[in-house]
């Protein structure tokens, strides 16, 4: 029989008056007794009876959202602003607001639920600037949403009007979200908060901390217990605490590396699926030969000197290196860059994949390339002893690291050494060895070295992060032990080698192409960025100043504390967050070349020409190249700066989720190396407040807070006034037994 389902009462009740066999969706998947399908279901405002369902439990009423005509009105007129909703990572009832074209305001900050008005992380909102007076403080409080006794209490203060203590007495501009313009909901990852038995409706806590909780409606709560699951946000009504949702999918049991691995894969979004046929259909036919037909418009380097430095394990081989006398006396130096557009031809489905993919993604204990392993581990990838196409950058360079000048070219080349970072610096540092390469290593880190330092004397920046390397089974691929990344002369020598080039190349495609160059800036930040690294520095009597990069290199190479060496590593550590994310950009939509500037490294101008193998938009700076030197043929889209533009957005999206993804890899094979471990290590104090404190173990590159517990571990407790931590472990056990005698 032919079964009508549909969600329309009014139809459904014609169509059985006329004898049809009509459903609802929700009844007819219910007579299939799969309580799995039924949880799939959007879970309807309608079907959610709040005082049968809940209790008494107090929920919140959020102001009405107002009219899509209003807020288009609203933002002409200027009552209303635009932008994307940064939910904090520290405290649930706070959140930033990125403002689109706005003079006065880059950034507005936003506190209290009523205020958030049901916007999740990444939506992009209305919102109204409040009175100055009414203008809010940054919570002192560390509050997780997963705490419902903390969260309760800042809500009733909220309703009562009382103020919960600031970070500071300095109020900064803030707002109120009256509508939301477009909702960037995802599928989020994480697991259901235990229920009372029997419950029908369930709380879904979220792996990523700035996405609020989700009420579902689930039949099988037990069988998922233990479980990472994948839920999707349906709506948010007014009365309701929470957005509401549906379940979507399990992915495996808590705590499992698989399924860890891929709740990190579906949080950033990392594309890693195989690569099709129609891209593998691309690929050249082995054996790949080079032929005379190859060899026009490429100088032939094969007798050079050049060598490889790489990490250890190291397959996809960007770059190499050389350095030779010159018979008046100066050197040349060459940067030769995998010739990857050789392969990637514009507009196939090999290059769409790429350009969609972005970047190669590292994680611990895989990499998701960017191009078929063909391409990234072997025919780009300039190994020792291959011959193989490249992109070079040459420069004549006086003995002060002077450039006479700059030739750009196609080659091909073939590497003398594939080598690693220590083997590279003992060669270099061996005085018996004064071979070819030997002596192309001491030439490049003489050069080297100056170069670097009249970068350092620009203004450019030298931060600091927790990095580090786990050994791994090579079975299971579980940690075996952990180290913090060594960085030798050679890691430096590679990366001033790499900045000039990319300076250098991005000097040439705006000079050839001003319209459409692909460039990448690091804006300088706010100096309200600096604040909290400001204040860690006068704890120790340091000021910093940050009106200039110049400024803040020179107050960070002068904070140091002989008796706590670590200090000044932490202060860069937190410089580093105070900074802003780097982007990539088409130059034709930048009116004013001082927008240009990267502020890090201190340059007016930078690109990415270095990593094609795996980041695309060096392929895009490769292309403007090769056709502003006539080594290659331009395109229409290489040249349309709207489709330049829309491309550099996806990459730095992408570029974003990979470095997210990183990082969560490091944390999970910490979490595991530390599985079933009891360890006494030295941490570090990085920040106090109100109710925590966040530590740092620098062994293990590890950040964590610690949260103040009373004696029935609610997290109620409270530093009663200003604590000074000095940087070891038996200070912190005093402090908690003050606050809990």
């Amino acid at each position: 029989p032919i079964v009508l389902l549909t969600d329309d009462i009014a139809n459904r009740d014609l169509s059985r008056q006329d004898g049809l066999i009509a459903f609802s969706l929700k009844e007819y998947i219910s007579t299939f007794n799969r309580p799995e399908l039924l949880d799939r279901l959007v879970l309807k405002e309608e079907s959610f009876d709040l005082e049968k369902d809940l209790g008494k439990r107090k929920e919140i009423i959020f102001p009405e959202h107002v009219s899509v005509s209003e807020v288009q009105r609203g933002i002409k007129s200027g009552k209303y602003l635009q932008g994307t909703f940064q939910a904090s990572r520290e405290n649930y009832l706070e959140a930033n607001v990125f403002v689109q074209d706005s003079e006065k305001y880059n950034q507005l900050f936003v506190q209290g639920y009523r205020n958030l008005n049901r916007s999740v992380h990444d939506d992009v909102v209305a919102v109204e600037i409040l009175p100055e007076q009414e203008w809010a403080i940054p919570f002192s409080l560390v509050i997780d949403d997963k705490d419902d006794d903390q969260g309760d209490l800042v809500i009733e203060q909220e309703e009562t009007g009382l103020v919960v203590q600031g970070i500071s007495s300095k109020r900064t501009p803030s707002c109120r979200v009256v509508a939301i313009i477009k909702r960037n909901w995802r599928q989020y990852c994480g697991i259901l908060q235990q229920s009372l038995p029997g419950a029908k409706f369930h709380l879904f806590l979220p792996h990523e901390r700035r996405i609020p909780k989700v009420r579902i409606e689930s039949r099988q709560a037990e069988e998922l217990k233990n479980s990472r699951v994948m839920v999707q946000i349906d709506h948010w009504p007014r009365s309701s605490r929470y957005p509401h949702g549906h379940f979507i999918k399990t992915l495996g049991k808590l705590g499992d590396k698989e399924t860890e691995n891929e709740v990190i894969l579906a949080e950033n979004d990392i594309l890693h699926h195989e690569f099709p046929e129609a891209v593998l259909d691309c690929l050249p036919k082995l054996p790949w030969t080079i032929t005379e037909e190859d060899l026009v418009n490429r100088i032939d380097l094969r007798d050079f000197c050049i060598v490889s430095i790489d990490p250890p394990g190291c397959t996809d081989i960007d770059d190499a290196l050389h350095c030779r006398l010159l018979e008046n006396g100066n050197y040349e130096c060459g940067v030769h860059i995998a010739d990857v557009t050789h392969f990637v031809r514009p507009n196939t489905a090999l290059d769409l994949e790429a350009r969609e993919r972005g970047t190669t993604v590292y994680l611990t204990d895989r990499r998701i390339d960017m191009l078929p392993v063909l391409l990234s581990g072997n025919l780009c990838s300039l190994r020792g002893g291959e011959e193989r196409f490249a992109f070079s950058v040459r420069w004549e360079i006086t003995n002060d690291a002077k450039i006479v000048n700059t030739i750009f070219h196609k080659s091909i080349i073939k590497s003398k050494s594939a080598m690693t970072y220590e083997q590279a610096q003992t060669i270099k540092d061996d005085s018996g060895m004064n071979d070819e390469i030997a002596l192309s290593l001491r030439r490049l880190h003489s050069i080297a070295a100056q170069l670097r330092q009249k970068r350092l004397d620009r203004g450019a920046l030298v931060l600091e992060s927790s990095e580090v390397r786990f050994q791994l089974d090579t079975e299971t691929h579980d940690p075996l032990s952990v180290v913090n990344k060594e960085l030798r002369e050679t890691n430096w020598l590679v990366e001033e080698f790499m900045l000039l080039a990319n300076i250098s190349v991005a000097e040439k495609i705006y000079e050839l192409f001003p319209d459409c160059a692909c460039l990448r800036k690091h804006p300088a930040p706010p100096i309200s960025n600096f604040d909290p690294l400001v204040k860690a520095a006068e704890t120790k009597g340091f000021q910093v100043k940050a009106n200039t990069g110049k400024e803040l290199a020179d107050s960070l190479d002068g904070a140091v504390l002989c008796a706590h060496p670590y200090f000044n590593t932490m202060l860069r550590m937190l410089a580093t967050r105070c900074m802003m994310q780097a982007v990539y950009f088409c130059s034709g939509f930048e009116s004013d070349m001082k927008s240009f500037e990267h502020y890090g490294l201190a340059t007016p101008i930078y690109t990415h020409f270095t990593s094609p193998i795996r980041r695309y938009a060096d392929i895009l700076v490769h292309r403007l190249l090769a056709a502003g030197i006539n080594a290659d043929a331009t395109f229409p889209d290489l040249l349309n700066k709207r489709v330049l533009q829309q491309i550099c957005n996806n990459l730095n999206y992408r570029h974003r989720m990979a470095q997210y993804a990183a990082r969560a890899s490091v944390d999970l094979h910490t979490q595991l190396f530390f599985k079933n471990m009891n360890t006494d290590e030295d941490g570090y104090v990085f920040a106090v407040r109100k109710n925590a404190l966040q530590i740092l173990l620098p062994r293990y590159g590890l950040e964590t807070t610690l949260f103040l517990r009373d004696k029935d571990g609610k997290s109620n407790g409270e530093f009663n006034e200003e604590v000074k931590f000095e940087n070891n472990k038996k200070n912190i056990y005093v402090c908690f037994e003050r606050e809990n005698r």
